[in-house]
């Protein structure tokens, strides 16, 4: 209430001078502990939180105590909590003594996911990063930040305010942008042959380039070859095979030797609710956290090539949020469904304080007449396991691991890996 109030009220030169202010005083308060702890910052707009896992998987095979701050848990050391703040990065005093804490127990390092929200409130400020790393970028809380380029800009300040270590995904259309910043050491991950096209080379002469090579892809893993290297890795999605070149990059930057980073990685079991396996037979459902329009497609187009040579179907049970967010992509969503999926359930998500059935109807116009439109979630799920048969593979995006679903402000207990098993339970009992 007091946030939204202050919204409203003060200028937006008074609202940042808040922000900042809350920084400074959160990192005097704290003593400025990120001086004395490596901390490592992951932005982009997808993958951010399963790189940071694999990021720490390897450090702690390596030896390292580390703390954790993501979109699903708070880890320091030994201690680790889910996280239910329903904010990736949470705010300023939180985060000073956060790392406070991981210094007072003697962690190495700290990871934190950082959001551009996080970083139009100055979040990111009086933390001394050392490591900056860049995933990937698209279209993504526009209305947010007024256009897609000061939406790059934004991001483009954890690079500015590091000067260390900064990691780079070299297929990513907007590297070029990322690249320009200076910076004492560059380590650049890729699949493909990007390095005859970096520009500004007299900003990244310092550069080691990590590709993978001989990639294969199977059911239920994907393998690549590093400097001779064979990594197997067991999850799906060549998005993931970017997210483990990217956390590759942050171990060898360590002096971490590439075979601690392969047996680190192949004992990686996962992030909940990320491409997540709920039912096995007789056909599939998978739970995924996927929102945005491009990690939308990106999982449809994983799960669909899967199935384009057999004679099964794609079905899928998404929404948006509310809440003012984004609203443009809402029809994108619905059409990036009709693509790819043969049967289309539209249903709540986290409406916010907006009506429920009107973001419905708006996702649902895009995905066009085939779309089936539910509000009640746990009915959109049902809906779609009565639909599957042998072999179909079920595919529920928007929450992921989320525990709740949130009506103005009210959060209702939800999980929909939970919700499935009950459902498909009840099904085999009829």
């Amino acid at each position: 209430m007091i946030k939204s109030f202050l919204k409203k009220l003060l200028p937006s030169f008074l609202l940042n001078l808040y922000h900042f202010s809350l920084a400074f005083l959160g990192a005097l308060l704290y003593g400025r502990p990120s001086k004395k702890i490596k901390v490592i910052g992951v932005t982009g707009t997808n993958g951010k939180t399963t790189t940071t896992e694999m990021i720490t998987q390897i450090l702690e095979e390596a030896g390292f105590k580390v703390a954790l701050i993501n979109s699903i848990r708070f880890q320091i050391g030994e201690e680790k909590k889910e996280n239910k703040l329903r904010m990736t990065m949470p705010g300023r005093f939180f985060i000073q003594r956060f790392l406070k804490k991981a210094l007072n127990v003697k962690c190495q390092y700290a990871i934190i996911e950082v959001t551009s929200e996080g970083i139009l409130q100055y979040r990111h400020k009086f933390i001394d990063f050392d490591i900056a790393l860049f995933t990937n970028l698209s279209p993504e809380h526009i209305e947010r930040h007024g256009s897609f380029e000061k939406y790059k800009e934004c991001k483009g300040e954890l690079f500015k305010s590091c000067k260390k270590i900064h990691i780079i995904n070299l297929d990513d259309a907007h590297k070029d942008y990322f690249l320009r910043f200076p910076a004492k050491e560059k380590y650049c991950y890729t699949i493909k042959n990007q390095e005859s096209g970096i520009k500004n080379r007299e900003l990244n002469e310092n550069m080691e380039i990590i590709k993978a090579e001989r990639i294969e892809t199977r059911e239920d893993y994907f393998s690549f070859v590093i400097r001779n290297s064979l990594f197997k890795i067991h999850l799906i999605g060549q998005f993931n095979i970017y997210n483990a070149l990217a956390a590759i990059c942050v171990g060898l930057s360590q002096g971490i030797k590439l075979e601690t980073c392969k047996s680190a990685l192949e004992k990686f079991g996962g992030v909940p609710g990320r491409m997540e396996e709920v039912i096995s037979q007789p056909f599939k459902v998978i739970v995924d956290y996927a929102f945005t329009s491009n990690a939308l497609e990106k999982v449809y187009q994983e799960i669909y090539s899967k199935l384009k040579t057999q004679n099964a179907k794609l079905i899928c049970v998404l929404g948006a949020c509310g809440g003012g967010r984004d609203k443009w992509k809402r029809p994108i969503l619905g059409k990036i469904a009709k693509r790819y999926c043969q049967e289309i359930i539209v249903t709540n998500e986290d409406p916010y304080d907006e009506e429920p059935m009107e973001i419905i109807k708006q996702v649902a116009e895009g995905a066009g007449e085939r779309a089936k439109k539910i509000l009640d979630r746990r009915e959109a799920i049902k809906e779609a396991l009565k639909l599957a048969r042998d072999g179909d593979i079920v595919i529920i995006t928007g929450k992921g691991s989320e525990s709740s679903i949130v009506v103005k402000d009210r959060e209702i207990p939800w999980d929909d890996r939970k919700v499935v098993r009950e459902e498909f339970e009840k099904l085999n009992t009829e």
